[in-house]
């Protein structure tokens, strides 16, 4: 009879907990210790001690949901992250291991940490290994992502403080940078973004009010601009603009900051069928922040 990944990773969950029962027994009543067999033993697979208990503890944390079993591995690994059950630069099995642990695919694991390692919660060094990556947050180079949805890749919190939304008549360097006419009407928002009730970015934003005509309505406590705007005016173009710069007295109160501290801006302006939708100005602390990016062979840098 074969077995489906998810059952056979359910009948071990149970046969762990019943031991975990039986040994509470054994040390009641001074019995010889009993050891639970590895997965990986269960199908004549021997695995390390070291692996053994770092597979112990993924399989622990394994959700018991219909959720796709790479997804489900995810979860487990970002609870164990989170959990401080695996600390910074721990280093992970290696796919072949949790294939032969798990009883999953290779194609399930690779996933599974390929989208971890892109969502920061793990790095990879190649030839060496998987490991728990530090605590800090990232974002995409050549992409353009929504911070909330990038916080909860990391199994965080995201809060949003609104420090001004309204329309105002743009200015000369404002009109240039959205294309319009100078004292045209605009709309212009600052926010902070909070990671788990900490400040870990100030976005100052401009906005085209003649493709987001009720941009100054929205509650972007609830939805971001970046998801609001690319709903109604889907990108199809941007730029990036990257530098180091400090933090003045403004931004240092707003980002819980030293004055002058390093900082991580962005400058990018993105377009929806070729006019220009939004400016915005991405401020975030340079010892919480970094950017990744990934390019193939066909990439050409300019």
């Amino acid at each position: 009879m074969v077995l489906s990944q998810a059952y056979a990773l359910n009948l071990y969950r149970q046969y762990r907990n019943w031991h975990s029962q039986v040994k509470a027994v054994y040390s009641i009543h001074a019995l010889p210790p009993l050891s639970v067999k590895p997965l990986g033993t269960l199908v004549n697979t021997p695995l390390s001690v070291i692996t053994q208990s770092l597979l112990d503890a993924l399989l622990d944390a394994l959700p018991s949901t219909s959720a796709p079993i790479y997804a489900r591995l995810k979860s487990a690994i970002t609870d164990n992250v989170n959990n401080g059950i695996w600390v910074a630069e721990q280093r992970l099995p290696s796919e072949a291991e949790m294939v032969q642990a798990l009883g999953v695919s290779r194609m399930t694991v690779n996933r599974a940490l390929r989208e971890l390692t892109a969502a920061g919660v793990l790095h990879r060094q190649q030839g060496v290994g998987t490991f728990v990556a530090p605590k800090k947050a990232h974002s995409a180079l050549f992409e353009v992502h929504n911070i909330a949805q990038e916080i909860a890749d990391r199994g965080h919190i995201h809060k949003v403080e609104i420090l001004i939304l309204q329309e105002v008549k743009a200015r000369t360097d404002e009109a240039l940078r959205l294309g319009v006419r100078t004292g045209e009407v605009i709309y212009k928002s600052e926010l902070i973004h909070f990671e788990n009730d900490k400040p870990i970015q100030l976005e100052e934003r401009i906005v085209n009010a003649s493709l987001a005509p009720n941009y100054s309505q929205q509650d972007f406590t609830k939805l971001t601009p970046y998801a609001y705007l690319n709903r109604i005016a889907p990108i199809t173009e941007g730029e990036h603009l990257v530098e180091a710069v400090t933090a003045n007295q403004h931004e240092a109160s707003k980002l819980a900051i030293d004055m002058h501290q390093a900082c991580l801006q962005i400058k990018r302006r993105t377009w929806s069928n070729q006019q220009i939708v939004t400016s915005a100005r991405l401020l975030s602390p340079g010892h919480l922040f970094h950017l990744f990016g990934h390019f193939g062979r066909s990439y050409e840098p300019h």
